[in-house]
């Protein structure tokens, strides 16, 4: 009789203050099922499309004190352990209530809205995870903005998208950022100086 035996790897359980303490050398990190992730870089269409849009969530919410924006340097807890982060997040004011200042660490759980601008090293696969991950852990509505093709796709659960947003569509912030519209367009618009 043969024993077979498994070795099963353990996964690293990392604290927010070995977390914290990656070298600042301009990577963008995500620790999934205890594995360090470097995001990498996303080019200069990537971080203009999230630019005007994180300006424009930002001066929004904060006029009507409704909550947070956040850009992609912060990383949430999830349940799991997981150390995610969006390229750009809101917060609502609810979630943050009993703070008089952000924690210089992590938030627990995902933000109430997520945003993910593609980069053309992302795949499907790792985009459905970080959706089903975002709303086990309370995200209430997630724009997946495709630069190339123009186009975002709304999700409300991780299940499908609920809409399919073209350049004469607008972001809105439904029940999430009550009031906020952003014209799709506005998000491809081409150099014009």
């Amino acid at each position: 009789m043969s024993i077979a035996t498994e070795s099963t790897l353990e996964k690293k359980v990392w604290t927010d203050e070995e977390f914290m303490a990656l070298p600042q050398d301009g990577h963008r990190y995500e620790i999934v099922n205890g594995e360090l992730i470097n995001m990498g870089n996303s080019g200069a269409l990537h971080s203009y499309i999230c630019t005007l849009l994180l300006a424009a969530l930002a001066s929004y919410s904060l006029s009507q004190k409704l909550g947070i924006v956040l850009d992609s340097s912060t990383a949430f807890k999830m349940k799991n352990g997981n150390r995610r982060s969006p390229d750009i997040s809101f917060f609502a004011k609810q979630r943050l209530q009993g703070m008089t200042e952000l924690p210089t660490g992590f938030l627990d759980g995902a933000p109430d809205l997520v945003v993910e601008v593609l980069s053309p090293g992302n795949t499907v696969e790792e985009i459905h995870n970080k959706l089903v991950e975002y709303f086990e852990n309370n995200t209430r509505l997630a724009w997946i903005i495709y630069p190339n093709e123009h186009f975002v796709l709304v999700y409300r659960s991780a299940e499908e998208p609920d809409r399919l947003l073209k350049s004469v569509d607008s972001l809105e912030g439904e029940e999430v950022i009550p009031g906020f519209s952003f014209p799709v367009a506005d998000l491809f618009q081409k150099l014009s100086f």
